[in-house]
């Protein structure tokens, strides 16, 4: 079961006159996160470096931002996967303060950053979502619309035809019992695409 942190949340730390600002993120994928960064960058643009990493599924990544190889983004992914997170964008904004801490020095000043960032951190569970497909009368469109309003479920997509084809998002662990529901609440005339 992964989370992921409901707002950004930040710390500062200095270290060595060097000043690091850690962001933990919540995005939705790589293009988000990547749009985050450009925020960043453009909030802070005298900033040495804007190290990342991001857990987001299949599209994680990672960056040292010019930092001697593996010394800002790797610390940073491995704190996002030790607080088993998803959905993440870690970043810390680094001002150089004119004294160089060395390679274990950075590991730790990054790891540091990030760690203190998710240290009170709100998280809530990350629930993956599914697409379900009805296709009801008219007559139940007004009631299907009052139950996903009800269940907080989102409408997607509809489409009027002959029939009502209404697309919603729920959580996928709702889905078995939402499809008898729906058959319930228009006496078995639901069909399911």
């Amino acid at each position: 079961m992964s989370h992921t942190v409901s707002t950004t949340v930040s710390a500062e730390l200095e270290i060595r006159k060097s000043r690091f600002i850690a962001y933990a993120i919540p995005v939705a994928d790589r293009d988000a996160a990547m749009a985050e960064l450009q925020r960043l960058r453009h909030e802070h643009p005298a900033a040495t470096h804007v190290c990342w990493a991001l857990l987001a599924g299949g599209q994680s990544g990672m960056s040292d931002d010019g930092e001697p190889s593996g010394t800002a983004g790797r610390p940073i992914l491995e704190v996002l996967r030790h607080h088993d997170l998803e959905g993440v964008l870690g970043a810390v904004v680094r001002y150089y303060g004119g004294v160089k801490l060395g390679a274990g020095g950075l590991v730790r000043a990054y790891t540091d950053a990030i760690a203190s960032a998710l240290l009170d951190a709100p998280r809530v569970e990350r629930i993956a979502q599914v697409s379900l497909g009805v296709e009801v009368s008219y007559a139940d469109e007004a009631k299907i619309r009052r139950w996903m309003d009800a269940e907080g479920y989102a409408l997607v997509d509809s489409a009027y035809g002959m029939l009502v084809k209404m697309t919603m998002r729920l959580p996928a662990n709702a889905l078995d019992a939402s499809k008898r529901t729906l058959i319930d609440i228009t006496q078995g005339k639901a069909g399911f695409f």
